[in-house]
């Protein structure tokens, strides 16, 4: 498969490789594994020695179908646009393809593409200098595996109906970390949405963004910090704002 049969999907959020529908079940594990470089293995050989197949089309659609909708979804984190973030991943997967023959496995697949799909979402917010980014109710959608895994206070939030209460504080709660995350710097953002959102642990942020273990751990805790400060910040704000009003 080539660049232009990456195409975006007809009432869809994220770009789509083709119009078939993904293996049935979720591949995980050291099988996802296994089998994701028997694929990567057959379209490297076809590139190397010159011709394509229809099994390499079939390889480039099955390995794109099993992890584009979660590399919209690392976009839509990053920049909260659904425009932007469709143009981000259709240009995420064309780098893929063409840098496939530059994946050496030491990384999982998924965190060579999120690598991949990070760098050009923090190259066009460093160029366009926006301050608009991750957002906490941005739509995931479909999205298994590796990229889907949770905190277990989320885990635990998606298996109960929390009450009208709990409801208005969550939504209130949600509104005070999207508006944080929005002036914070993109080094930031970018830790924050790979594991607290995302799920990845160290090594795998490590990965993606190429940096060491005790790099991420130390720009996470300065992440967090700054998130907890710019909310107390605007809930001071908001607090001193409902005082004016009400005098």
């Amino acid at each position: 498969m080539t660049p232009e049969h990456v195409s975006r999907s007809e009432g869809g959020d994220a770009p789509r490789a083709s119009s078939k529908s993904p293996p049935s079940g979720a591949w995980q594990g050291d099988v996802a594994d296994e089998r994701e470089m028997r694929l990567v293995r057959l379209i490297v050989d076809s590139r190397t020695k010159g011709r394509s197949s229809a099994a390499t089309d079939e390889a480039w659609t099955t390995l794109l179908e099993t992890h584009q909708d979660r590399l919209f979804a690392v976009c839509m984190r990053m920049v909260r646009d659904q425009e932007i973030a469709r143009d981000l991943t259709q240009d995420a997967l064309v780098r893929i393809i063409q840098g496939l023959d530059s994946y050496d496995g030491r990384a999982r697949l998924s965190t060579w593409m999120i690598r991949i799909t990070m760098n050009v979402c923090l190259s066009y917010l460093r160029k366009q200098k926006l301050r608009r980014h991750a957002s906490l109710d941005a739509p995931l959608g479909p999205d298994t595996g590796e990229g889907a895994r949770t905190t277990g206070a989320s885990s635990v939030e998606q298996n109960r109906e929390p009450g009208a209460g709990e409801r208005i504080e969550n939504d209130e709660r949600r509104r005070l970390i999207v508006a944080a995350m929005d002036v914070m710097e993109a080094d930031h953002k970018s830790v924050l949405v790979l594991r607290d959102i995302r799920g990845l642990d160290y090594r795998e942020i490590a990965d993606v963004l190429g940096l060491p273990i005790g790099t991420i751990k130390s720009r996470l805790f300065r992440a967090r910090a700054a998130l907890r400060a710019e909310i107390e910040r605007i809930r001071a704000e908001s607090g001193a704002s409902n005082t004016e009003d009400d005098s």
